[in-house]
């Protein structure tokens, strides 16, 4: 049976590179808030693409029904939509630390509140948030970017017990450092020799969408061997 499966931030980066590995076989919606990328990647995968700013609750609440619509149930949402900061705290502008916030905490959580109320219903589903080791792990000149992150380790860790008497498991997923142009989108230098290539993480994502929905994985950590 095809997965229904929603994938946040899908026009690009790892978001992109999954929905391109899920679409064989699976039903793939990709949500982005750039039009353009967004109507040029869905109609390259031949998949279904919704403009949709994950801070927006009427955007994700629209996003949501025209899913829900048109396939009648939502096997899958993986919260892949992020922005990056860095930075001494001081030099943080204010303007940059309430956007992350946004995207990267409130976004994650307000597409999960209105979607989970279809897997509910179902009474199945597999939520997969894309956290990243900055959801676990302290770093000087990261705290607004790695508080955006550990908050959705919290919520994480609530929802699997919240949602497992409904038979819907929740992932956190916490890859180490990616070839990703995430960094150039935030004007940051960064050295990529020990970057693992998005395709290698997005393969693992699809074999947590594969995996047997009676099997519960809770936590799931991703690193290159040059990275330990």
């Amino acid at each position: 049976m095809k997965k229904v499966i929603v994938i946040t931030g899908g026009n690009s980066g790892l978001g992109k590179e999954t929905a391109k590995l899920l679409l064989k076989g699976n039903k793939v919606i990709i949500l982005g808030k750039n039009s353009r990328q967004v109507q040029s990647v869905s109609k390259k995968f031949g998949c279904d693409g919704i403009i949709c700013d994950v801070t927006d609750p009427k955007q994700v609440k629209d996003a949501f029904l025209q899913t829900v619509k048109k396939y009648k149930r939502i096997d899958c949402l993986i919260n892949c939509a992020g922005i990056w900061m860095e930075g001494p705290i001081d030099k943080n502008k204010p303007e940059n630390i309430r956007n992350t916030i946004l995207v990267n905490t409130f976004g994650t959580i307000l597409t999960t509140s209105i979607f989970v109320s279809q897997m509910k219903k179902q009474k199945s589903g597999r939520i997969i948030n894309i956290i990243s080791q900055a959801g676990l792990y302290p770093r000087a000149e990261r705290s607004v970017y790695n508080a955006s992150k550990w908050a959705i380790t919290g919520f994480t860790k609530c929802l699997q017990a919240e949602l497992a008497p409904y038979k819907i498991s929740v992932v956190g997923v916490y890859p180490g450092f990616m070839r990703t142009k995430l960094f150039g989108k935030a004007s940051a230098r960064i050295d990529f020799s020990t970057a693992m290539p998005v395709s290698k993480v997005a393969g693992e994502l699809k074999h947590l969408v594969d995996i047997d929905p009676d099997l519960v994985v809770r936590e799931f950590g991703i690193q290159s061997i040059k990275q330990i």
